[in-house]
């Protein structure tokens, strides 16, 4: 079983561009580079003993005009493959994640437009450690096409909606590793070639509190038996003494367009002392067709004085009745001012 932890930069668009509103005109960047190791150490399928040695390289720069508005992209380089056998940097392609334009309307509205990653859910990013957030990638909106709107509502919180569609312009295609060029044909929810999908996620942070709830309705694309519809809530509390606890559920009805309902559960914990991170979680999913997955994990993180963090996780995957013991280690490096 490949399980692959996010990018830490792989940040919507709206958020990265929110970040830099204050910048006076000019060009900024930040990106990270990600090098890991994952093994199989011992598994009910002898098959899925590997070895994956990857990297992820993530630069993302906007550049402020005068006006506020803002020309963004982000660039990733990754494995655009699942490893099958031991392979070390295979299949790596370079590919253009976001690119677009964003704008304010008043003080409290942000607008973007372009090729985005609409907001659903956070635990494919927010989850702690380093399994935490595998499973709840599968529900993350990527490389999107469309138009998506941040809205301060004046102290109670940020609402974040938009319409878009998966990328099928020349876009999709990637560098290195050709990974082709996605079509509508495909198939898959919300690969209409159409704004005929949305989702909308209200946020919301009091004191050391953060919570969240979202739903999105994705057509149903080429051959797909019904539109998906799936709803999400999140909590995350940060205690005294560096303790952190962070939950999030998401259910969906036609999961991908198919016959399938789907239920997702991450809990995850993290307690840091000095440069040191401790975490450990549990993750569910309930996919009708494939059955449950269960996963438990530990892990920890250590960030050295410059910035570099060292980190591991080991986790016990229970799929479908066929039992996994995975071990990943990986350095994170970070780039830009």
């Amino acid at each position: 079983m490949k399980i692959k932890p996010s990018a830490a930069l792989a940040l919507s668009a709206p958020v990265f561009l929110c970040a830099n509103a204050a910048l006076a005109q000019g060009f900024s960047w930040e990106g990270e580079i990600e090098i890991a190791n994952e093994s199989v150490l011992s598994s009910d399928d002898a098959a899925a003993e590997i070895r994956d040695t990857f990297a992820v390289i993530t630069a993302s720069g906007a550049y402020t005009f005068g006006n506020g508005v803002e020309l963004f992209a982000t660039v990733t380089a990754e494995s655009l493959t699942d490893a099958a056998d031991d392979r070390t940097f295979d299949d790596m392609g370079v590919y253009i994640e976001e690119l677009g334009v964003s704008f304010g309307i008043g003080s409290a509205t942000t607008v973007s437009v372009g090729k985005l990653h609409p907001v659903f859910g956070t635990a494919w990013d927010d989850a702690a450690g380093y399994f935490g957030s595998s499973i709840a990638e599968d529900y993350e909106l990527v490389e999107q096409i469309g138009i998506l709107a941040d809205v301060e509502l004046n102290g109670a919180g940020t609402l974040s909606f938009g319409v878009f569609y998966a990328d099928d312009s020349g876009l999709s295609r990637s560098v290195g590793y050709d990974r082709g060029r996605t079509a509508t044909a495909d198939g898959g929810a919300g690969n209409t070639g159409e704004l005929d999908n949305f989702a909308i996620q209200w946020t919301q942070e009091t004191g050391n509190t953060r919570y969240h709830i979202g739903a999105r309705h994705l057509s149903a694309g080429a051959g797909d038996v019904d539109d998906e519809q799936g709803f999400v809530a999140g909590l995350a509390h940060a205690f005294d003494g560096g303790f952190g606890l962070y939950g999030e559920v998401a259910s969906f009805s036609n999961a991908g367009g198919s016959a399938d309902d789907a239920l997702y559960a991450t809990l995850t914990g993290a307690y840091t002392i000095g440069n040191v991170t401790l975490s450990g979680g549990l993750v569910h999913r309930d996919l009708d067709s494939a059955g449950e997955t269960d996963l438990i994990t530990i892990g920890a993180d250590y960030e050295f004085e410059n910035g570099f963090t060292l980190g591991g996780g080991l986790a016990r995957v229970d799929e479908a009745g066929t039992k996994s013991t995975v071990f990943g280690v990986n350095l994170i490096i970070p780039l830009g001012a």
